[in-house]
C-alpha cells in the first residue's frame, strides 16, 4: 500500500516541479516590461518592498516609495522574475 503512495508523492512533485517551470518562462518573457500593478500591501519577505498584481494577476514585488501607496495604480518595469514572482522598479 505504501508503495501507491509513494508513486502518488513523485508525481505529484513532477506536476509541480513542470508548472513551475512553464511558469518561470513565462514570467521571463515579461523581463523588461512595464506592468500595471494594484499595490496590494507590504512584501512577504520585506517591508521595504510593497507587493501587488499586475492585470494578469501575476505578483509584483517592487521598493517602496513617496507619492503611491496600498489601493494605487502604479506602473512597474519589471527587471527579473522568480519562478513565481516578477520584481521591478516604479517607474513615471
Amino acid at each position: 500500500m505504501s508503495f501507491g503512495c509513494e508513486v502518488e508523492k513523485r508525481r505529484l512533485q513532477e506536476v509541480v516541479a513542470k508548472q513551475q517551470q512553464h511558469s518561470h518562462e513565462r514570467l521571463k518573457k515579461l523581463v523588461g516590461t512595464t506592468q500595471k500593478v494594484l499595490i496590494e500591501g507590504f512584501s512577504k519577505k520585506s517591508n521595504n518592498d510593497y507587493s501587488g498584481r499586475s492585470d494578469q494577476n501575476t505578483v509584483v514585488v517592487f521598493p517602496i516609495g513617496e507619492g503611491y501607496k496600498p489601493g494605487e495604480y502604479v506602473n512597474v518595469l519589471i527587471e527579473k522574475c522568480t519562478t513565481a514572482t516578477l520584481i521591478g522598479k516604479v517607474v513615471e
